[in-house]
């Protein structure tokens, strides 16, 4: 029996990276798991369900939640993942601009959180972890708005927990820091590759995460071992907030 059997675990942004090892690790754990993406993934065997859907959309979302109920019943367990960077200028970024990173970013977690939690409520049951990152506590230049697009993430999570904590549910964030992801690889393309190295050198342990290593994690927190946690920000970064500069 692993640790989320008998759990409905629905993970955003589940096709690739964090999302996709996530995925992978909790049908491991004995979970049936539901992957949202705006492109559907990869068939995910018996107990696995890859759906198309936009995140940003309620519509979208109430869809792909009906279809994963109808398949597995009520989802207990939520991975907001999906995500997206942003490199703009605070001056020429536009306001449509800025609505598309914190609808990804921020909107969506609230919105597929909405679709979940009446049954979550009505079973007195359930876990939401929100994938955030380091960016909520310090972040790098060229990267506007990232950081408060996930700053408020954390503090979307703080608010539902203790909204919803009466009802047995427990809603946490999780910040990762560098790991070895498609949108990583995108921000030292953005800026310079050899950048890489100056980053490799900053961890006190000479390396990024792999996106297993961060499932293990979500894992934990979407499971009953898990169960007097809420209301926190798990930060896996390796160490590397805990250093100063130089």
């Amino acid at each position: 029996m692993g640790r989320l059997s008998g759990h409905h675990v629905l993970v955003t942004g589940g096709s690739r990276g964090i999302g996709a090892a996530t995925v992978q690790k909790a049908l491991g754990e004995g979970a049936n798991v539901t992957s949202l993406d705006i492109i559907a993934g990869p068939t995910l065997g018996a107990n696995g369900l890859s759906l198309a859907a936009d995140v940003t959309n309620a519509a979208d979302i109430a869809r792909a939640v009906a279809q994963a109920v109808a398949q597995f019943g009520p989802v207990t367990g939520l991975v907001n993942n999906a995500g997206k960077n942003s490199y703009a200028d605070p001056v020429k970024m536009t306001e449509v601009e800025w609505e598309d990173v914190f609808s990804v970013d921020l909107k969506a977690a609230w919105l597929v959180a909405r679709a979940v939690l009446p049954t979550m409520i009505a079973a007195k049951r359930g876990s939401i972890v929100n994938i955030a990152s380091v960016h909520a506590d310090m972040t790098y230049p060229g990267m506007f708005p990232y950081a408060a697009a996930k700053s408020g993430l954390v503090g979307l999570t703080r608010s539902l927990a203790l909204e919803v904590g009466p009802h047995q549910i427990r809603v946490n964030a999780l910040s990762p820091g560098y790991t070895e992801t498609f949108l990583v690889q995108e921000f030292f393309e953005k800026n310079d590759p050899a950048l890489r190295d100056q980053v490799l050198k900053a961890h006190p342990m000479g390396r990024m995460a792999q996106p297993s290593e961060i499932a293990n994690c979500i894992a934990f927190l979407l499971s009953d071992e898990a169960s007097f946690v809420t209301g926190a920000n798990w930060r896996v970064d390796g160490g590397l907030t805990a250093r100063f500069a130089g």
